[in-house]
């Protein structure tokens, strides 16, 4: 078992993401964890042309990979430690996240970002305050940060 830190992240293409991904690797770096990206894909439905579906799960994961990999180089920066990346084909978020959390007991925070705008905090983050933060069979710290932080502002928290 790992002695340092984990911080997860859900890469996901909303712009809350850039903060949440801010704001974990300056935790990670001042109190020498790392951070995990966990990206979702769809699974792909194709019941009659198994090539077919396989060729778009190939297309997913490196979609997904490539990705990962533009995070990949500002999380190096920020903390000096690569991230570990998790590719998880889901039917939605939250699933991933049950899985993932289940399985790595190294991850010790998950870090999301609110969104700032009118139509509510996210699915996610609404998806948490309503049930709770229990994920398969453990409990799951959740650092939710606005989304609208600046830089300056996530220096001063983290």
């Amino acid at each position: 078992m790992s002695t340092r830190r984990k911080f997860l992240v859900v890469a996901d293409d909303t712009p809350e993401y850039q903060t949440a991904l801010r704001f974990a690797c300056r935790r990670a770096q001042s109190t020498g964890g790392y951070v995990a990206l966990l990206r979702v894909i769809q699974p792909a439905v194709f019941e009659h042309w198994s090539g077919v579906r396989e060729e778009i799960a190939r297309q997913q994961r490196q979609e997904a990979e490539t990705a990962l990999q533009l995070s990949a180089e500002f999380v190096q920066a920020e903390t000096g430690l690569p991230p570990e990346f998790l590719i998880l084909e889901a039917d939605s978020t939250r699933a991933a996240l049950k899985r993932v959390l289940s399985e790595d007991p190294d991850i010790k925070i998950l870090v999301l970002a609110a969104s700032a705008g009118r139509g509510g905090p996210g699915p996610l983050v609404s998806a948490i305050g309503k049930d709770g933060t229990r994920f398969g069979s453990r409990k799951v710290p959740v650092t939710i940060v606005p989304g609208d932080l600046t830089d300056d502002e996530i220096a001063a928290l983290a």
